[in-house]
């Protein structure tokens, strides 16, 4: 088969975790040999997140004294893929799988008048409480809103339209090479009159799989993070994960706009469009998940 898998950049670095690179390691290496097993049994390409990565790095550039404005958003997007990618490729090599793993320096395309940007959305960098939230906020120019009991800064997350290096993807995928393609969703860009140029937004990275699951006709959609899969009656004492589902029963229902909601926006549409199937499920049981075994498993019927 050949597969979509997106990890979520929570799933690398969980929620109230410090941003230690070790730390992100340690969850790489487990989830490392399910994902060397499916690379070896199909075609795979990887998709990450990196909203707490990209928030890390955005707050330590606008701190930075020696430069007269922090680097625009698309460019820390581009350092994550550069870090995070190389963080899989290891992983998989010392988990055992023997072939090619490459990762694409990705570019997004959006279009420059996305109702986004004037309604920011997507989660990025480290949870605060809600003062220390309002204090950097207002330092800083962010806006912030709450994410559960915590709260973070938010961006613009425009809908992907096309990913620029896919058909170089389809080509290293197609000659036996796992690909790391469009981490962070893709360095965002739009077409202006001199050519591509970068833009302050983060992609949901779970929109952009679903695009390219969809674009390189996937078999197969998995979005990993760090909860065990959609949950019904989320918040109460009968909350409980949502096991075999169908899109329409999941699109009947809400979730938050700035987690869960884009992971089944972009899994149902997936699956409505191409009559495949998708899960979502935890990282640290990928391959369970890839399984079937695990998660909610998202059917078209």
């Amino acid at each position: 088969m050949r597969i979509v898998v997106a990890l979520g950049g929570n799933a690398l670095l969980r929620r109230g975790e410090s941003p230690e690179s070790a730390i992100q390691l340690e969850h790489v290496a487990e989830a490392s040999p399910a994902l060397a097993k499916a690379a070896t049994d199909h075609q795979l390409v990887l998709v990450h997140g990196n909203g707490p990565q990209v928030g890390m790095l955005a707050l330590e550039s606008a701190a930075d004294p020696s430069i007269s404005r922090p680097y625009p958003f698309s460019d820390l997007v581009a350092e994550t893929q550069g870090v995070i990618g190389y963080w899989l490729q290891q992983g998989l090599a010392n988990a055992g799988l023997t072939t090619p793993v490459v990762t694409l320096v990705t570019q997004t395309l959006v279009e420059a008048d996305d109702p986004s940007f004037g309604d920011p959305t997507k989660f990025v960098g480290t949870a605060y409480d809600e003062e220390r939230a309002h204090q950097l906020a207002d330092a800083n120019g962010w806006t912030v809103r709450p994410d559960g009991p915590a709260w973070r800064r938010v961006v613009a997350s425009p809908l992907p339209q096309r990913i620029i290096e896919l058909e170089t993807a389809r080509t290293l995928l197609e000659g036996g090479t796992t690909v790391v393609l469009a981490g962070g969703g893709g360095v965002p860009v739009v077409e202006t009159a001199h050519g591509l140029a970068g833009v302050e937004a983060v992609v949901d990275k779970d929109h952009v799989a679903a695009l390219i699951a969809a674009e390189l006709q996937a078999d197969l959609l998995i979005l990993l993070t760090d909860v065990d899969g959609v949950m019904a009656d989320y918040g109460t004492l009968q909350q409980r994960v949502m096991g075999e589902v169908t899109a329409d029963e999941l699109l009947a229902l809400s979730f938050p706009a700035g987690s869960m909601g884009p992971k089944v926006a972009a899994a149902c549409h997936f699956v409505q469009t191409t009559g495949k199937h998708a899960a979502i499920g935890a990282l640290a049981a990928a391959g369970d998940v890839i399984g079937g075994a695990a998660g909610t498993q998202i059917r078209g019927t």
